[in-house]
């Protein structure tokens, strides 16, 4: 064969590298457990909200009205800048669709601002601060150890001279601050609490006010400015075609009008009425109620108004938003496992968590008092004598820290005999009490002498923790 026909098959065959860094065996990578993935705060959410977009979106429960305003907000507009505004920029200025777009556009953001927002809700308490809640309560009221509490909890404060009660909250286990109160529909605390609102779908607080504010005064304007062009189209083609003939040419027109005519007076109605509680720096809450009067003089004058209409409406629609309380989208972190020992519903005091688990680990210990003297010991195998007290159950045993015992040399090396604990005194039998209830008076008491037998043929019938355990008792 020729050098020259061999090299075609050989150049054929080649061999690529085995990399033993990328893949490991079987033994060495054994089936992995997957790290669960981190749960975050608005999945646990203890509210009645919903959520949406991992927690970026925050409403109510009950929405459906809120889909309801936001149809009627985008129909009864949709047909207006289809129907009426060609016809309006052509015949008297396109200056007007666009204003109706800027309402538009300002409505639909107010809305959507106040009802995807936290309102202002409190956090709940953890235990441990319910629990020094319960703590301070009890010392305020006299009862320490639990006894009755007068309903309802209550703290006072004074705000500008004006005392105010703060109330307690059994569902969130806090003192409410003041002005906010406990949403039944969203079962939340929320800070500087107006009202709940179903047409935003969300409760209106101290950080959606504003937004909410602006939204039916914008909607006031934009359902105004909608009617009233709507009529002008009417007049105009009328005027030219006759009324029958305006009303069959633009018949959206009528729907239009007929919406904006029954929703125009609640809007425009509520809108005042809001303009009336920033002046005067009051929630609807505290109005329905009324909590506070307007007059600096009576006793009940409102403690959080600045005396200025002017400054009520800028503190309540220019001053500072406040941050959010809830961290909805953060993480939550893991408790750490804490092991508790089986208590059988009796408490121990005092016995370690190793203590606990050699008990329960010897069966031999708690169905076998003792062993006495009357077993005999096997030839050749030493023997301890000394006095040992006889095991009862319930009595702790020793911990399982011992090494194993498996020749008379490891016994003798680690448990000295008798001799050479000359100085450690012993109770004789007749010496030592016995416990009440346990031998009538009078009644010898045998003594008896604990033996161990080592060996490996005394193994395989004596469990071995049981071994350990008496061998460390003997000793003592």
């Amino acid at each position: 064969m020729t050098p020259g026909s061999g090299s075609g098959p050989m150049k054929d065959c080649e061999y690529s590298q085995i990399s033993t860094h990328s893949s490991s065996s079987p033994m060495e990578s054994p089936h992995k457990k997957k790290k669960p993935a981190p749960k975050r705060k608005w999945e646990v959410f203890p509210g009645r909200n919903k959520f949406f977009c991992n927690g970026r979106i925050m409403m109510a429960r009950q929405t459906g009205v809120f889909y309801l305003t936001l149809v009627l907000i985008l129909v009864t507009s949709g047909l207006f800048f289809a129907f009426d505004c060609p016809y309006l920029s052509e015949n008297i200025t396109p200056a007007i669709p666009a204003i109706g777009g800027i309402l538009f556009f300002f409505v639909m953001g107010t809305l959507l601002r106040t009802s995807f927002s936290d309102p202002g809700v409190l956090p709940r308490a953890t235990p441990d601060e319910a629990a020094d809640l319960e703590r301070q309560i009890d010392i305020a009221n006299g009862s320490s150890s639990g006894g009755y509490r007068p309903p309802p909890r209550t703290k006072e404060v004074i705000i500008n001279g004006q005392t105010v009660k703060l109330k307690y909250c059994f569902t969130c286990k806090i003192f409410r601050p003041p002005r906010a109160s406990h949403c039944s529909l969203c079962d939340n605390c929320v800070e500087r609490f107006d009202h709940h609102c179903p047409w935003v779908g969300n409760c209106v607080g101290k950080r959606n006010y504003r937004f909410f504010y602006m939204f039916i005064l914008s909607l006031s304007f934009l359902t105004v400015f909608i009617f009233a062009f709507v009529i002008t189209h009417v007049i105009l083609r009328s005027q030219q075609t006759g009324f029958l003939n305006a009303l069959k040419d633009s018949p959206a027109s009528v729907l239009e009008a007929v919406v904006c005519f029954f929703s125009v007076w609640s809007i425009v109605g509520l809108s005042g009425f809001h303009t009336y509680l920033i002046s005067s720096n009051q929630t609807t809450n505290e109005d329905i109620k009324g909590s506070w009067s307007n007059k600096r003089g009576k006793e009940n004058y409102n403690p959080y108004s600045y005396g200025n209409i002017f400054t009520n409406c800028c503190a309540a629609l220019c001053g500072p938003l406040s941050p959010s309380l809830i961290d909805r989208r953060g993480f939550i972190q893991p408790d750490t496992p804490q092991l508790a020992g089986p208590s059988n519903g009796i408490t121990m005091y005092g016995a370690t968590q190793s203590q606990s688990n050699m008990a329960a680990a010897t069966p031999l210990l708690q169905s076998e008092p003792s062993i006495t003297s009357e077993e005999l010991p096997l030839p050749g195998k030493t023997t301890i004598s000394g006095p040992c007290a006889t095991l009862t159950l319930g009595q702790p045993t020793p911990p399982s820290s011992m090494p194993n015992l498996t020749s008379d040399s490891g016994l003798t090396d680690m448990i000295p005999l008798k001799e050479e604990h000359e100085g450690h005194q012993f109770l004789t039998p007749e010496e030592a009490p016995s416990p009440p209830g346990m031998l009538p008076s009078g009644s010898p008491i045998i003594h008896s002498h604990t033996m161990h037998v080592l060996s490996l043929a005394s193994q395989d019938s004596l469990h071995e923790d049981s071994v350990r355990g008496l061998v460390k008792l003997s000793s003592v």
